[in-house]
């Protein structure tokens, strides 16, 4: 997985999106001002950069151009503000910043925001005019199912109906109807999890996404059903 830098001046920011980002897999580092992030940058190059806009010494955007100007703005940047205007966002881009993210984040944008910076390749400014393909050269972006994208599908029978998808639903046979609402829907609610913790390989980040619950509520109503969430750390360790 990758190695990311995230630059925050607050202790709780760091510390959560650190453990997000931990979780999914990745190597964190963390800075608390702009010194401590050039002293990062300079050992090692990351894969990507949380960066915070507001901080005590040197603004995020300072630092932006600061690296910008040295040529080692060859990573992607995602900037970070509760306080920024429109204006600094639209700076910050203009610079070399692949994103920006308003807080309070979202556990679902800091995700995708993520995911996109490490797909994109980061390309210095004083080669995009060289290197920038049109737009008509982009990677194609397939909208339509495979089948359909690639030929048509194999033909079916004349009257035969369409195949109906198949769902893994087994467990749920051991559901026994002959019980009060309350234990059933625990047995359901305990298969669910199951199902969901051994898709995600143990990903309480992943299955908090998943099934739409707040980590805190999710640890809670693991705990309750009884659920043990500690394979994950014993395989990761």
């Amino acid at each position: 997985m990758a190695r990311i830098l995230v630059v925050d001046d607050e202790i709780g920011i760091r510390e959560l999106l650190s453990e997000i980002l931990y979780d999914e897999g990745h190597t964190v580092e963390l800075a608390e001002n702009a010194a401590q992030a050039r002293e990062s940058r300079l050992r090692q190059r990351p894969d990507l950069v949380l960066l915070d806009i507001w901080m005590p010494d040197i603004d995020g955007v300072s630092l932006l151009k600061e690296w910008s100007s040295q040529g080692l703005l060859n990573m992607p940047v995602i900037m970070m503000s509760g306080h920024a205007t429109v204006d600094t966002a639209v700076e910050a881009t203009r610079i070399g910043a692949v994103d920006f993210l308003e807080k309070p984040i979202t556990l679902q944008k800091l995700l995708k925001a993520v995911a996109a910076g490490l797909a994109r390749p980061v390309i210095p400014a004083s080669m995009r005019s060289r290197t920038e393909r049109p737009a008509a050269a982009a990677d194609p972006v397939f909208t339509q199912p495979p089948a359909l994208a690639g030929g048509p599908a194999a033909p079916q029978p004349m009257g035969a109906a369409p195949a109906a998808p198949v769902h893994d639903d087994s467990h749920l046979g051991r559901i026994s109807l002959n019980q009060p609402l309350r234990e059933a829907r625990d047995e359901f609610e305990r298969i669910y999890f199951e199902y969901h913790l051994l898709h995600e390989n143990h990903s309480m980040t992943r299955v908090s996404e998943r099934t739409g619950l707040e980590r805190t509520h999710l640890y809670r109503k693991l705990k309750q059903l009884g659920i043990d969430t500690s394979r994950k750390k014993s395989s990761g360790g």
